[in-house]
């Protein structure tokens, strides 16, 4: 629960307080394009966070970057919630989104450090519940917290959020990285640890498959505000329930997942979630372009879209792990850095036709899936038995 805890970091900074843009802009007296940077620059955060702490964490150890990391985030949030103008609000999410990378990629590390195979499979699907839900739910939250503390009031939140993990790691998380297995050396050594890292070809396909599936969420979340109720012509109240009945596709799924996880690998687990996306997306993007975007079939379609996250994230970041358990941490930074790298040029991406057209999203969708499913196929040509 700490390290899950630990994970929702990212997305909740990233998409609670979407709601509340407009708010923000008038009351700093800024321009649209301003806030939307602090969104940017948070994610830009979050990845090079990720590249630097996570191959740091193999050097250093995992225990004490995650604290001063959660401590600066805590910090970070009050400087936002009090921010008297846009560039320090800029200044302090950039900050906020460095630190707030060592709960994501040192809480994954930890869990490679104690668990392989099927255990390590169960424990990454708890945290791909989490960081599928996360941004699904994220609005929703952020609207309720506005209604009564406004922008700011989301930020406070975020802080407070920060503070429990800073006391729940201090007092849960141990040590898990030994003097002994630790890397030495500085940037030399580091950059060696990435290329032999990225080398292994099974890794390089499990972690490209989960940021292509990952991608199709960001897409969702990007564009559905619109989709659905601009071109389905859903309600706004309606909208909220879709929304939440959706992330709790994704809670089925990682239950569903643990319960397979008894009889099946990992990988073909695996398999079956990046198949069931495949066909999702196939049929949105029938559903849009030959049935004008038929309500019924668009929301069930969705449905099992968020579904198949949960099959695929746990088991995907599982795989990926065994094959580099020498840098957890820098195979950890690699995957965090890559999924926020793509998760912003996809949030850019789906609304390139404007607010009424639901094409770019299904097409950004299916060509991730598609994507995902290739790369799993061709790259990581997954193992018929799990070592």
């Amino acid at each position: 629960m700490t390290i899950a805890l630990l994970c929702a970091i990212g997305p909740f900074g990233i998409d609670t307080y979407l709601p509340t843009f407009p708010d923000l802009a008038r009351d700093l007296s800024t321009s649209a394009a301003r806030v939307q940077l602090t969104l940017t620059t948070f994610m830009l955060g979050m990845a090079v966070g990720q590249l630097v702490l996570g191959p740091l964490s193999d050097r250093l150890g995992r225990r004490r970057l995650l604290l001063a990391g959660t401590a600066v985030t805590f910090l970070a949030g009050v400087v936002c919630a009090l921010s008297p103008s846009i560039g320090v609000l800029v200044a302090a999410r950039l900050v906020q989104g460095l630190a707030g990378a060592a709960g994501m990629v040192i809480g994954r590390a930890v869990i490679a450090d104690l668990a392989t195979g099927r255990t390590a499979a169960r424990a990454f699907s708890t945290l791909g519940v989490i960081g599928g839900v996360a941004p699904v739910l994220a609005p929703v939250l952020g609207g309720l917290i506005a209604g009564h503390g406004g922008w700011r009031g989301i930020f406070g939140v975020t802080a407070l959020l920060a503070a429990a993990m800073l006391v729940a790691a201090w007092f849960v998380l141990p040590e898990t990285l030994p003097r002994e297995r630790r890397h030495a050396g500085g940037l030399r050594e580091v950059a060696s640890t990435a290329r032999a890292v990225l080398s292994r070809r099974r890794y390089v396909g499990y972690v490209g498959c989960l940021v292509l599936v990952f991608a199709t969420v960001f897409a969702y979340v990007s564009a559905s505000p619109f989709v659905l109720q601009n071109v389905v012509g859903l309600s706004p109240r309606t909208y909220s329930v879709v929304f939440a009945t959706n992330a709790l596709g994704i809670v089925a799924a990682g239950a569903v997942s643990n319960r397979l996880l008894r009889r099946r690998t990992p990988a073909q687990v695996l398999t079956a979630g990046v198949a069931l996306q495949v066909v999702c997306a196939a049929g949105l993007f029938t559903t849009v372009v030959a049935l004008d975007a038929w309500a019924p079939a668009v929301l069930v379609l969705l449905w099992f879209t968020m579904f198949s996250i949960g099959l695929v994230f746990g088991n995907a970041t599982a795989l990926a792990a065994d094959e580099v358990r020498f840098a957890s941490g820098t195979g950890s930074a690699l995957q965090g850095a890559l999924q926020f790298t793509v998760g912003a040029l996809v949030s850019s991406l789906v609304g390139l036709a404007g607010e009424h057209s639901a094409v770019p999203m299904v097409a950004v969708m299916l060509g991730c899936s598609g994507a995902a499913a290739l790369v799993l196929v061709l790259v990581a040509r997954p193992r018929r038995t799990h070592p």
